[in-house]
C-alpha cells in the first residue's frame, strides 16, 4: 500500500560520504552473520540469524553518498505464516547534505502493516537504523548482532522480542 511502508529518518553531523561509507558496510551496523559483498551494484549478500531470520539481499542502485538500493531476493521467517514476507522488498538508504552534516532517511518498500512481523521488523530496523547505524557513521562503532562460534549465545535477545515463539527448536 502506498504511502504505508516503513519508513524512519536520522540526521547526523557527519557527511553524506560518511554516511554512505557506513550503509555499505552493514556488518558495521546490522549484523556480523553476513556473508558477501555489500558495496556495489550487483553485489549479492546473505543475512541470517540463527534458524529464525535468513534472507538474501542483491544491492540493486548504488550512488555513492547518495542513495543505496537493496532488493531482497528471498527471504526466511521462523516466526511468521508465510515465511517469505520481505521477499521481492526493497530496501532504500537516501541520504542527503544538510546545513549540520547529512539525513539518512530508511524505507523498507513493501514492509506494510498489514505483514504478520511488522510489529516485530518495525522495531528491529528502528534500533538498527536510529541507533546502530547512527552510532557507526558519528562514533565509527555500531551495534550489530555479534557473530559467534555458538548461535545459542544470541538466543536470549530473540526470546525477549518475540518471546517463545521465536526460540530455536530442538
Amino acid at each position: 500500500m502506498a504511502g504505508q511502508d516503513f519508513s524512519t529518518t536520522i540526521s547526523t553531523d557527519r557527511t553524506p560520504q560518511e554516511a554512505f561509507a557506513a550503509v555499505v558496510d552493514p556488518r558495521g551496523w546490522w549484523s556480523e552473520h553476513i556473508d558477501g559483498a555489500t558495496a556495489e551494484v550487483g553485489d549479492q549478500f546473505t543475512y541470517y540469524y540463527m534458524n529464525d531470520h535468513r534472507c538474501t539481499v542483491e544491492l540493486t542502485e548504488v550512488v555513492p553518498g547518495r542513495r543505496v538500493v537493496w532488493r531482497v531476493l528471498d527471504n526466511f521467517f521462523s516466526f511468521t505464516a508465510d515465511r517469505t514476507e520481505w521477499t521481492g522488498t526493497d530496501i532504500v538508504f537516501d541520504i542527503s547534505e544538510t546545513p549540520e552534516g547529512s539525513r539518512l532517511r530508511f524505507t523498507h518498500v513493501g514492509l506494510v502493516p498489514e505483514y504478520e512481523c511488522f510489529d516485530l521488523c518495525t522495531k528491529s530496523w528502528g534500533f538498527y537504523v536510529a541507533v546502530s547505524l547512527r552510532e557507526l557513521i558519528t562514533t565509527g562503532k555500531g551495534r550489530p548482532n555479534i557473530r559467534t562460534a555458538d548461535a545459542d549465545l544470541n538466543q536470549a535477545p530473540v526470546k525477549s522480542v518475540l518471546g517463545t515463539r521465536g526460540a530455536a527448536r530442538s
